[in-house]
């Protein structure tokens, strides 16, 4: 019985390890909210990487995006006048970067999901 356990115990762990072998894990190199309406390119750079650095997949909200930002918003009205894009980037290891945009972020509450996992999928 104990050699039974053990072997699976094995075959879990060389499973886990090359799993994770596949998948880096997230690096943000940039994040910008309301860049297409006049803020400064990066101005999110460090929250979405407190956020989502060190992870294999990350979701963050718009939301967390529009906090602490006036992006999009008209100093006359004090109204979201323009709608305010959500753009990161990211890398994944040595070479591999990518980069992900919501356009009209502030015209809705949507999630970003930034990912270092392969793709397996139809097309690949």
């Amino acid at each position: 019985m104990f050699r039974q356990a053990g072997a699976l115990l094995c075959i879990a762990c060389a499973w886990s390890s090359s799993a994770g072998a596949f998948a880096q894990s997230i690096h943000i190199e940039s994040g910008s909210y309301g860049a297409n309406c006049g803020a400064h390119e990066g101005n999110v750079t460090r929250d979405l990487a407190a956020h989502c650095n060190a992870l294999v997949t990350c979701r963050y909200a718009v939301a967390s995006a529009a906090n602490g930002t006036n992006a999009g918003t008209n100093p006359v009205t004090g109204r979201h006048d323009c709608p305010a894009d959500l753009v990161a980037e990211w890398s994944c290891g040595q070479g591999i970067f990518h980069r992900a945009m919501v356009r009209g972020a502030s015209r809705h509450n949507g999630t970003l999901v930034l990912t270092c996992v392969p793709s397996t999928g139809a097309g690949k």
